[in-house]
């Protein structure tokens, strides 16, 4: 792959690796770290990537890159999902969505990775199956109990409210 290619890339997708790698390991260094070792990755290999399939594909690079980091023994804290929407986000919070990203931060890491790429990122079940590298019905899933948990604790402060 030639580097004009490698850095058109970067410029389109390094805000997306990068939330995806905040999501994956709670610390802003770490998901820097990942998601420069993907890029170089890309700069070093004689790959060809299918037009259109870009960012699944860098994605999916930096999916599982942060699975290896996590198997590694280097991580130190998960941080609030809420960090990983602003750093780099375009998208808008209110002090209404607070809560709601607060829960989503609590979530278990594999639930939480699925909401992030479902709601936060827009794939399909199949293309989070693709990037995380298992069947679509897992990753409904992880969907489904995410929901589960988060139905769960805003419904139970409701029913002692009067």
């Amino acid at each position: 792959m030639n580097n004009e290619d490698v850095l058109r890339f970067f410029d389109q997708y390094a805000d997306d690796a990068f939330r995806l790698a905040y999501s994956y390991l709670g610390s802003r260094p770490d998901a820097e770290d990942v998601v420069q070792d993907v890029f170089v990755k890309l700069i070093k290999s004689d790959i060809t990537i299918k037009k259109g399939k870009e960012k699944a594909y860098i994605l999916t690079m930096t999916a599982n890159m942060c699975r290896d980091f996590l198997r590694s023994g280097d991580v130190v804290f998960r941080a609030p999902f809420d960090d990983a929407a602003e750093a780099g986000s375009e998208l808008a919070f209110d002090e209404e969505d607070t809560d709601l990203l607060d829960a989503v931060s609590e979530l278990p890491g594999k639930l939480r990775i699925a909401v992030h790429l479902h709601y936060y990122e827009g794939y399909s079940l199949k293309e989070i199956a693709d990037i995380l590298g298992i069947a679509p019905s897992a990753v409904s899933m992880r969907l489904t109990r995410a929901k589960e948990v988060l139905r769960d604790r805003f419904t139970e402060g409701r029913k002692y409210a009067g």
